[in-house]
């Protein structure tokens, strides 16, 4: 999918995301390994996907570094797909999507929800800054150009003012 990003988009984050996450397959695929399938026909029944596509997007997710190919079985070869520490590092990604998508709905018309393994009571998700625990969703978190930002990215974001961060571990 990297071929797809535009030349100007290379240096922004969210195309570079959306160049290793962006095909509908690929995000379905991660949220059953998040489910705790592992294998190539656990994927395969439960998202009705092509032998092909669901071979493909697994290549793809272990040659980007968010699965890792284990055999688990020899005479014949079987493998099973692992998240990463990079892979299991979408999973907040994963839940905001889904959490949006519920948003949209009645409660009632909810076919898949967040809850708390112990309690069971429903979870209700919120991205937030880990400086200040205020949501994202607020008006007043903009992008701006970063450290690395080409000449192009900086006039784009130029009226926005910038104050360095510390730098989080």
């Amino acid at each position: 999918m990297a071929g797809k990003i535009r030349l100007e988009d290379r240096e922004c984050p969210l195309s570079s995301a959306l160049g290793h996450v962006g095909e509908w397959w690929t995000l379905l695929i991660l949220h059953d390994a998040f489910d705790g399938y592992t294998r190539f026909d656990q994927f395969q029944a439960n998202l009705g996907v092509s032998s092909s596509i669901l071979t493909s997007r697994l290549k793809t997710l272990t040659g980007q570094g968010l699965l890792e190919r284990r055999r688990y079985q020899t005479r014949p070869d079987r493998y099973e797909y692992v998240l990463t520490d990079l892979g299991r590092s979408l999973r907040p990604v994963v839940v905001a999507l889904a959490a949006w998508g519920n948003s949209r709905l009645d409660p009632s018309e909810r076919s898949m929800i967040l809850v708390d393994r112990t309690t069971g009571v429903e979870a209700d998700p919120v991205i937030v800054d880990r400086n200040t625990g205020r949501p994202l969703d607020d008006a007043d978190f903009v992008f701006a150009a970063g450290p690395a930002a080409s000449e192009t990215m900086r006039k784009r974001y130029e009226h926005i003012p910038t104050r360095a961060a510390a730098h989080r571990p």
